[in-house]
């Protein structure tokens, strides 16, 4: 918006957008996997069954996950057989795809050694990056030599998801895929946020009382009054994974009665 005279005329240039966030999602995996078709699949929806096994591209598209927009970038590695120069998509991916093929065992032990090294890289670095593992060419089911219950069993072995695709087949399940590793960055990213301690004043006196009121002392309930506090007392609360709740009840003689119950927050204590 500029001005004249003090009124508000529209401007004919477009207001900068700001950059969208970036997700880089790197493929890997040994050769014959699928990786190419799988990246293909998801940034143009179609099927492209021959690709240059020594070819290694960066693609980005600009994707929607959760009404949020993201700017994806995906690089389709090229490793000969296993893993081989992996500081390129180590220090560059925020999250991996772990690809093989359901009718190739081969490649299936292959995927064990990519997550060895990205096992090995998440103990040696600050930051997690989450992984994903995939069993593609679904549609060769005829022909599969790996199981779905081997398939979990990796994935549960490493802790990393695990998903069954098609490259030629449901665009939808691949672009799940795609879509869930940003959504586990973002999981990520949240987690890793630095949590900033909290406190309680106790600076306000309690509402005013002609007397003191005290708790009856039967059912072996300890005596507390209260009284106008005069200094500035502050006390830090316990971090949700520490907080822990704390029920006091009376002696298991009067249980057939209603026992009153105190429930307290541990780390605060009773005055």
């Amino acid at each position: 918006m500029s001005s004249m005279f003090g009124k508000p005329r529209a401007s004919s240039e477009r207001p900068a957008q700001s950059p969208l966030p970036e997700c880089n999602v790197a493929i890997l995996g040994c050769r014959g996997a699928g990786k190419s078709a799988l990246t293909v699949k998801f940034l143009t929806k179609r099927f492209i069954s021959e690709y240059d096994p020594n070819l290694e591209d960066t693609y980005s598209s600009e994707e929607l996950v959760d009404q949020q927009p993201v700017l994806l970038k995906v690089m389709d590695t090229a490793d000969q057989d296993g893993p081989g120069n992996c500081e390129r998509y180590l220090c560059w991916a925020s999250a991996f795809l772990v690809v093989y093929s359901i009718d190739n065992r081969k490649s299936f032990e292959g995927c064990q050694r990519y997550l060895e090294v990205l096992a090995l890289h998440a103990q040696g670095c600050q930051r997690r990056c989450p992984v994903l593992l995939l069993g593609n060419k679904l549609d060769m089911e005829q022909y599969r030599q790996v199981l779905s219950a081997e398939g979990m069993s990796l994935a549960s072995r490493f802790g990393c998801l695990f998903h069954e695709v098609s490259a030629c087949q449901d665009f939808s399940r691949v672009q799940h895929v795609f879509h869930e590793a940003v959504r586990e960055v973002r999981r990520q990213a949240e987690w890793n946020l630095p949590l900033r301690p909290l406190f309680i004043s106790e600076e306000r006196p309690c509402p005013p009382v002609a007397t003191p009121v005290a708790l009856p002392t039967h059912h072996s309930l300890a005596t507390c009054t209260f009284n106008t506090l005069s200094t500035v007392n502050y006390k830090e609360i316990p971090s949700v994974a520490q907080a822990k709740l704390v029920t006091v009840k009376s002696s298991r003689a009067q249980s057939k009665r209603k026992a009153p119950t105190l429930t307290l927050l541990k780390g605060f204590k009773i005055f």
